[in-house]
């Protein structure tokens, strides 16, 4: 047991370290159609530091700039407007480039909202920089385009990785691991569902912050748990993990709607998107459970300032996201 809490904290040390120079996001391209062959773009692309992804979409031969691009600045992220004019018979069949996006770790989702028909969702891949406008992805299509989605949100967003890893560290004992992580998956299916559904609507930015405050919350008490004062987490584990459940849920859904959905399969793109996010999860605990069983061996003791090392890691990174999103509000 004590091989694998040294191994956790580790892995809990890497990830603080990761997520202070990492946070990736899909990158965002709205092709609404205002009248035949004239439409307005949205381009949003993720940022840091000031910084913007460098990243371009590239619109076929024949399209003309009918705006200038009207550039706002946001909390993560750029994002640009401006309408352009692609002849009269306009984007159908015709193929638009992400310029740089083969030699980056994000995606592009493409939403295109045509001038008769419903609203269609597509992402594009790196292995893949480019789209056909004007096809509508199949069923399969999209039930895999969203649960790779959904995978790729849990594993990037690394503020819920230390939050789970944070419940591995205190939770003790197989039953109780199972019944706190299965708490914490209902509590964010129920909200990652009702808010993509519009049945509650909570603004993002407070979310953020306040998914940052339940990190800190467990770091606070990992130092209990090393102090052996009494933890709130040990006596009730599972509540604990629902009741931040339900606040990570929020996050998951506002990520949802940055990418959008299509309005002919939303049951089918939200129940992948969230069956995704499931599997990213239990990748994530797999891999910590092989880490254990492969290298506790290797290790038999840990120094005493390590387990507090790693709590003081964990809150100051959650510190420093609590006060960014609070100062971005």
């Amino acid at each position: 047991m004590r091989q694998a809490r040294l191994i956790l904290i580790v892995l809990g040390l890497c990830i603080s370290g990761f997520s202070m120079a990492h946070e990736m996001r899909p990158a965002l391209l709205e092709l609404t159609e205002m009248q035949p062959g004239q439409y307005q773009i949205l381009w949003k692309v993720p940022a840091r530091g000031g910084k913007s992804l460098s990243i371009a979409p590239k619109l076929p031969p024949g399209c003309g700039h009918v705006s200038e691009p009207n550039v706002i600045a946001t909390a993560g992220a750029f994002v640009r407007r401006w309408i352009v004019y692609c002849g009269d018979e306009g984007l159908a069949g015709r193929r638009i480039t992400i310029v740089g996006l083969a030699s980056k770790l994000t995606d592009v989702m493409v939403v295109q909202r045509p001038l008769n028909g419903q609203a269609v969702s597509t992402l594009i891949k790196p292995e893949q920089p480019w789209l056909e406008v004007g096809r509508e992805p199949s069923s399969l299509e999209t039930a895999r385009r969203y649960t790779v989605l959904g995978v790729e949100h849990i594993l990037l967003g690394v503020d819920h990785l230390l939050f789970v890893l944070g419940l591995l560290l205190i939770v003790r004992g197989g039953g109780s691991l199972v019944k706190t992580i299965t708490a914490f998956t209902m509590a964010h299916s129920i909200t990652l569902a009702a808010a993509t559904l519009g049945l509650v609507n909570v603004p993002q930015a407070p979310v953020e912050a306040v998914i940052a405050l339940s990190i800190l919350f467990l770091a606070t008490e990992l130092v209990r748990e090393e102090t052996r004062a009494e933890s709130l987490t040990r006596r009730f584990p599972w509540r604990v993990a629902f009741v931040f459940g339900l606040l990570h849920g929020f996050g998951f859904a506002g990520a949802l709607s940055e990418v959008g959905l299509p309005q002919s399969d939303i049951p089918l793109a939200l129940l992948t998107f969230n069956i995704g996010v499931e599997l990213g999860q239990l990748l994530f605990i797999a891999a910590v459970w092989m880490l254990v069983r492969g290298a506790g061996q290797l290790l038999r003791t840990s120094p005493a300032w390590v387990p507090r090392l790693t709590a003081y890691g964990i809150g100051s990174v959650s510190s420093f996201w609590v006060i960014e999103r609070v100062l971005s509000l």
